[in-house]
């Protein structure tokens, strides 16, 4: 087994350990392989392994790496996205998990209408009002999603937030609570066109305290692939 494949079968492990804990079906949490800087070639390993989900930050490094990558997996855009690569990203993307302003639906609207494509979208939340981060307040989510469900060419799937980063992970379980409650509360709205689908929380250095706080998506890159080369 090549380290790769040990870090797979570790993170898959750790996510069964955790969900177990909580009471919950390791089987309905998903893995996406954060794959920024990494190469096709390793990538492509990583799909040999078992994973199905990329998640890429950027519009260009995706486009120039999807077509290097075989097999039937799904990219999701889980950086920023700006503007003016909307028009790119609605042809690499399955689903874009950085939705964190109306200006941004607005065009991805407009672009998706024109090509008579429905996008999958996730609503970034900034959970910790950190000025440093996109995403949309806490206390914004379901006025936001109201407002971008009349879009008919989105489709919310559900919320998508970076916790602040702590050393020890219990730190930002209060984080992962709170978008977790957030979640259970614009479900229970049952806003036309919203299906609140998935919870994309958790990384690398917190993920356990994620999935037992209800992640059903979580977003590895390091715990799969090794520290990044600067």
């Amino acid at each position: 087994m090549s380290l790769l494949e040990e870090n797979i079968a570790n993170i898959k492990s750790r996510i069964k350990f955790a969900a177990e804990r909580a009471g919950r079906n390791p089987e309905n949490i998903d893995i996406v392989a954060v794959t920024k800087t990494i190469t096709p070639e390793i990538i492509q390993k990583a799909v040999d392994s078992g994973l199905v989900l990329l998640g890429e930050n950027r519009v260009q490094e995706a486009r120039d790496k999807k077509e290097l990558v075989n097999g039937n997996v799904q990219w999701h855009l889980i950086g920023h996205l700006q503007r003016n690569k909307v028009k790119m990203a609605l042809g690499l993307f399955s689903m874009i998990q950085s939705i964190d302003s109306l200006p941004l639906a607005e065009e991805i609207q407009k672009r998706a209408e024109q090509i008579q494509q429905t996008v999958d979208v996730l609503v970034q939340v900034n959970i910790g009002r950190e000025k440093t981060k996109y995403g949309v307040d806490p206390d914004n989510t379901k006025s936001f999603i109201e407002k971008i469900a009349l879009f008919p060419n989105l489709r919310v799937r559900g919320l998508m937030a970076i916790a602040p980063f702590k050393q020890n992970p219990e730190d930002v379980r209060q984080y992962f609570r709170q978008l977790r409650e957030i979640f259970e509360n614009i479900k229970q709205t049952h806003i036309d066109n919203v299906n609140m689908e998935y919870l994309s929380m958790g990384m690398s250095n917190d993920f356990e305290v994620a999935v037992e706080e209800g992640a059903n998506m979580v977003r590895i890159g390091t715990g799969i692939f090794g520290s990044r080369e600067k």
